[in-house]
Parts: C-alpha cells; sequence; structure tokens
C-alpha cells in the first residue's frame, strides 16, 4: 500500500515539474531567440549558427529553471492532493506522512545531483562555446563579400555600408556609405567602389569613386558637401572578444585553483543552485499544506516569495563575496539555513500564531 501511494505522489510531482519547467522554458526560449536573432541581424551571422546559440542558451538557462520549476511543481501538486481531500482520506487510515515525503525528497536529490553536473560542468562548457561561436561568427559576418540591396554594419555599428549593385568582379555600384567619428556624421554616395581587407585583418577598406560626402553634426546647420573623383574610407575593427576572460565560461576547477573573490563566488554560485534545488524540494513539503477549505492554488504565492527572496539572497552573497564584504570560507551557505527558517516561518507561523490567540485561559 505505501509503495503505491509513493509512487502516486511521485507521478504527480514529477509531472507538475515537467509541466512547470516546459512553461519556464518557453517563456525564456522567447527572450533568447529574439536576443539571438537581434544579435545576428545586427553582426550578419551565418545561417547554422542561430540555432546551435539558441540550443547553448538554453542549456544555460536549465540551471536556473529548474528549482523553481520543482518548487512549484511539488507545491501544486500537493495542493491539488490537499484540495481534493486525497491526503486526508489516506491520513485518515493511519498512512504516515513519511511515505508522502519520502519520494519527494528522494526526487529532490536526484535533480540536485543532476544539476550539479549542469551547472559544474556543462553549462560552463556551453557557455563558452556560445562567446565561442559568436566571435567565429560576428568574424566570419564582418568579413563575409558585401550582398548587393543589403545593408552592412562594420567596425561595431560605427559605419554602414549599402551596395544596389554587386558585379562579377567584385565591384560595387551605387553605394552608400555612413560613418560616425565622434559626434560628426560622415555620408558619402559614389557611383562605384571596392570593398578590400588588410593582411592583419585589423581594417577595411572601401575605395568610393565618382561621388559626393556631407559632412556634418547631426542637429546643426553647418555641414560640408563635397565632390570626389575618388575617396577612401578606412574601417577599424573592434579587437574581437575573447571567451577566456568571461567567468561563466570558466571550468569549475580553474575557478578552484584561483585566488581571485570573484572567481571565488562565481563557483559558491555553481555549487549553490544544486543546493537550493534541494532545499527547495524540502521546504515545498511543508508549504504545500492547505487548510480544508483553502482554494487549490492558494499556497503557489508563498512558494514564489520564498523562490524570489532565495534567489536574491544568492545573488546578494555572490556580489558581497566578490568584493570582499563577507569572507569565501563563509560562502552562500547561510542563504540556505536563512531560506529554511524563512519558509518554517511562513508554514508554521500563522497556525503557531492562531493557536496562542484562542488558547485557554485558566479561571
Amino acid at each position: 500500500m505505501g509503495k503505491i501511494l509513493g509512487r502516486y505522489v511521485l507521478r504527480e510531482v514529477v509531472t507538475a515539474w515537467l509541466l512547470m519547467m516546459s512553461v519556464l522554458l518557453v517563456i525564456l526560449m522567447a527572450f533568447e531567440v529574439s536576443a539571438v536573432l537581434e544579435r545576428a541581424a545586427a553582426s550578419q551571422f551565418p545561417a547554422g549558427v542561430i540555432l546551435r546559440l539558441i540550443y547553448l542558451g538554453v542549456l544555460q538557462y536549465v540551471s536556473l529553471v529548474a528549482p523553481m520549476g520543482l518548487l512549484l511543481g511539488i507545491v501544486w501538486a500537493f495542493g491539488r492532493l490537499y484540495h481534493d481531500s486525497e491526503m486526508a482520506a489516506a491520513l485518515a487510515c493511519g498512512v504516515r506522512p513519511a511515505i508522502f515525503y519520502t519520494p519527494v525528497i528522494l526526487l529532490g536529490l536526484l535533480v540536485a545531483a543532476a544539476l550539479g553536473v549542469v551547472t559544474l560542468v556543462l553549462a560552463p562548457s556551453a557557455t563558452h562555446q556560445a562567446l565561442a561561436l559568436r566571435n567565429e561568427a560576428v568574424r566570419a559576418g564582418q568579413f563575409a563579400p558585401l550582398q548587393a540591396g543589403q545593408f552592412r554594419a562594420f567596425g561595431g555599428g560605427n559605419a554602414v555600408v549599402y551596395a544596389e549593385k554587386v558585379r562579377p568582379d567584385g565591384t560595387l555600384g551605387d553605394v552608400f556609405v555612413e560613418r560616425t567619428q565622434g559626434p560628426v556624421v560622415e555620408v558619402a554616395l559614389a557611383s562605384e567602389a571596392r570593398h578590400t581587407v588588410s593582411a592583419d585583418g585589423k581594417t577595411q577598406t572601401i575605395e568610393l569613386y565618382r561621388g559626393e560626402r556631407f559632412e556634418g553634426v547631426p542637429g546643426s546647420p553647418e555641414f560640408r558637401i563635397m565632390r570626389f573623383a575618388e575617396h577612401t574610407v578606412p574601417i577599424r575593427m573592434p579587437p574581437e572578444a575573447s571567451a577566456i576572460t568571461d567567468l561563466d565560461a570558466q571550468p569549475s576547477s580553474a575557478l578552484f585553483a584561483s585566488p581571485d573573490p570573484r572567481s571565488q563566488a562565481k563557483l559558491q554560485w555553481r555549487i549553490a543552485l544544486p543546493l537550493m534545488c534541494f532545499v527547495l524540494a524540502v521546504v515545498a513539503l511543508p508549504l504545500s499544506k492547505l487548510d480544508p477549505r483553502q482554494g487549490r492554488y492558494a499556497r503557489i504565492w508563498l512558494a514564489v516569495v520564498v523562490y524570489v527572496v532565495y534567489s536574491n539572497l544568492l545573488t546578494a552573497g555572490e556580489t558581497w563575496i566578490a568584493r570582499g564584504t563577507i569572507p569565501v570560507g563563509l560562502g552562500l551557505w547561510w542563504t540556505h539555513i536563512a531560506v529554511v527558517l524563512l519558509a518554517l516561518a511562513l508554514a508554521v507561523g500563522p497556525a503557531a500564531a492562531q493557536r496562542l490567540r484562542y488558547r485557554p485561559v485558566s479561571a
């Protein structure tokens, strides 16, 4: 009997957790897709890179979604059991609460272990791959041949080039070039142009033939108009970003060996997320308990409050460790204790206050 009830509770919790995870991942994927498409449009990413960047971005989001999804899934599943009087009927038949709670705690341990692999190994590797792939895509887009009828941004957006025609020999026809140098904006129109790249790849040159150049400050009535037979527009390429400098892309072993407080703070954050997942699974059990006349979703808001406080404490603790405000040895362990106490206060506090309020008074 106990095994059947345990499997039943585990199935309800896993179903609710997967549903919550799916909803949260879909929401985050929408933001990730829009961000990747925006960067791809600005830097002319190759088409095959976009889907891979979206996949790597979603893999990084799993570590953030799993704890919240597990908390909401447990509270939702047990809220239905309490609301439909299934918990009351089982407890009235002499079933111990441990039969319901044991599979949930085991699930929390399994999810925390899997999340530890993600945060310590997979997520840093995914971040490293995403940054390297993005840098490679930006470089490939910057040095790709110009296409007819398409605007191309160069130099980090400081220069924009448009060519209405691209001939087989690479000569551009009916060219528009806009370049920004501080407050001054230069606009050049030419009937022909050539696009060349220096040997070191740090400078690109647009050689314009037979056209006009307009130069001035936007909003100012003063500007200059010059006609030219030949005009050269050099475009300095921005330095290539390196994925190694990003702490999110550093392997956990490198963070562990580094004495830098910022590296130690990032390592503490990666360790704290799996622990957060297990702690939320444990505190979700008292949070999900409903009174007989409460609605099925009455405790969802408490779960959201606990998660928001928990995540903010972890973020603040990571910042304090990086700045040296708190010692590295203390780490983020205190946040887990604080959240357990908060959850117990929210779950037991109202009932205890009510008992104290209506306690019998001796004659």
